[in-house]
């Protein structure tokens, strides 16, 4: 194997080896978004799990469950996007700026 075949080779290593552990690190890595003013705050993971859902009591309008439902799906969704732009900024460092298709 040439000299230069070797080095792309260990190079690729490391970029999967760090890759690795930036899949492991995501877990780790939280997003947090607000909906209605602050009335529902979503928590989220790297892994896009949802970890905790806060609604004020004043948020909560039997005649209005829909108006409810659209801020907890806006605050989640706005949680997520947050954490995997994150995560994909740090996966750009890592790849220099390459998109492998398949990670995050």
């Amino acid at each position: 194997m040439s000299k230069g075949l070797a080095q792309i080779m260990k190079q690729a290593q490391m970029m999967q080896q760090k890759m690795a552990r930036l899949q492991e690190e995501a877990a780790h890595r939280t997003a947090e978004a607000t909906a209605g003013g602050g009335a529902v705050t979503a928590v989220v993971n790297g892994k896009n799990q949802v970890l905790s859902l806060t609604i004020r009591k004043d948020a909560v309008d039997p005649e209005d469950v829909e108006l409810l439902q659209d801020m907890v799906m806006a605050a989640v969704n706005e949680a997520l996007r947050k954490v995997q732009e994150d995560v994909a900024a740090e996966m750009g460092k890592i790849t220099g700026g390459l998109s492998i298709p398949g990670l995050f």
